[in-house]
This record gives structure tokens, sequence and C-alpha cells, in this order.
């Protein structure tokens, strides 16, 4: 005998707020959370405190003095990261690319701020770059960078000098630039042009795990050295290998 059919309630009302925080760049939903909790968030000018609250979508949200002085500050920092080293959770044998932040080898160290342990409290990636791979490394404590940088809606341009050997045809550069796709799904446009007879320069808005070298496979081609120079518009410039500095206020992705 087929079960009764269980009644639906009517679907709760308006969007979470922290979704709404999140997706206006305001914050992170995480971050939104802990303001949302101490009282520091104002929805129309009423204070809410209460967790899963849902509201209009365009209703206005303003945040407290403690939440934007708590923004302010958390730190960005730009790592010019070796091969070796995993950008995210550390795998056995390797290091943790967070291990190279400290004060020995802070390269803005005799104009910026200097380096405090409280820097690395919630400090992770905005982005991923492989082992093998070396380049600028975006870290923050700040969730509104990490949405703009990683964001499943990011349109920041990551741009690379990659070192390939093999042929390469102009069928296969223009696939390289659209045409592939990866585990099932196209990719994105992306710009991808020789340098010199062995260097392609890519301008990707993805970050697929090991997109540009599963790209090069796709058309003959191996990598055999990759460098990230830039995301939006932050090079890395005369940073030293294995050095990091913190993103200036006059700076911005």
């Amino acid at each position: 005998m087929p079960a009764a059919p269980v009644a639906q309630g009517p679907a709760p009302e308006g969007v979470r707020l922290s979704k709404v925080m999140a997706e206006r760049g305001l914050c992170s939903r995480r971050e939104a959370d802990a303001m949302i909790e101490r009282g520091w968030v104002f929805v129309d000018g009423e204070r809410v405190s209460e967790l899963g609250t849902r509201i209009n979508p365009d209703a206005e949200i303003t945040m407290a003095a403690q939440a934007k002085r708590r923004q302010s500050e958390q730190v960005t920092i730009l790592l010019h990261k070796p091969v070796g080293y995993v950008s995210g959770q550390p795998e056995p044998g390797f290091e943790p690319a967070v291990s190279l932040i400290g004060a020995g080898n802070q390269f803005d160290r005799d104009y910026a701020q200097p380096f405090d342990f409280s820097h690395l409290k919630g400090l992770a990636p905005a982005g991923r770059l492989d082992i093998d791979s070396t380049g600028l490394l975006v870290m923050t404590q700040d969730g509104r960078i990490a949405r703009q940088l990683i964001g499943d809606d990011s349109q920041v341009e990551k741009e690379y000098l990659v070192r390939v050997e093999g042929n390469l045809d102009d069928n296969g550069l223009a696939l390289l630039n659209h045409g592939l796709e990866l585990d099932g799904r196209k990719l994105r446009h992306a710009k991808v042009e020789w340098v010199n007879q062995d260097q392609l320069r890519f301008v990707l808005r993805e970050g697929r795990k090991r997109q540009i070298r599963r790209m090069c496979e796709l058309v003959g081609l191996k990598v055999i050295g990759l460098k990230r120079v830039r995301i939006g518009r932050v090079r890395l410039g005369d940073l030293p290998l294995g050095q990091w500095r913190f993103l200036r206020e006059d700076e911005g992705f």
C-alpha cells in the first residue's frame, strides 16, 4: 500500500541574510554569520542577531562600525610560491605555502606594517597554484577578496607563462583559446599566444584543477614550467621567489 503523501508546508519567504551579504560582496557567508551573531548587522535599520534570518533580497543592509573595523584589520598577502609547496591543505612530505609567511621573508618589511602572528589566523589561499608551479599566490583573511577571486561568477583574469615541449599547429592554438572541455564541461574562452619558441602566455578567467597542464595535454603539448605572473590588476613584479608582501591599500584585483 503506497505511503500517504507528506503534507508540505509553505516554502520559507525571502533569502538568508548571510547569502545576500555574500552575493553583494559585503563579506563571506561565514563572516556574515559571525557578524549577525554579534548583532553587527542591520536590515532596513533594524538590528538582526538571529542566524538563518530571511530577508527581502532588495532590503538595505548596513553593518556596525565594529564590523567595518574588523574588516579593515584583515590582511591579504601576496606570495611568490616556489615549486614544491602546496597552496592549500598540506600533503604528506610537502610543506604548505602558508609556512613561508613569517617575519624573516617579508619583502616589504621596511615600509609596510610588520608581520604579526595574528595575520596567520584564518589566512587561506584565494585560488590554487599546484605543487609543480610557481608564481603569484594570494592568501587572505578577507572573504570579500576570496569571493572576488574564486567565486563561481569571478571574472578576474589570471595570467601565466608556460614553457612547453611538443608541436602545436594553428588548430591546436585555436582550441587552446576556445573549444576544449575538461571533465565533461566546456572551458571558458581563454587568451593563449606564443611568447617565444617554447613559451606560451595563458590568460584565464577560471581555475580548474591542473587546468593548463591538462589543456596542453589535449593538444599534444607537455608543460615543463608554469609561472603565474598576474591576478587581475596585481602583478608578481619584482617579488623574489619565496618572499611575500602585503596587498597595498592602493591595489585591487
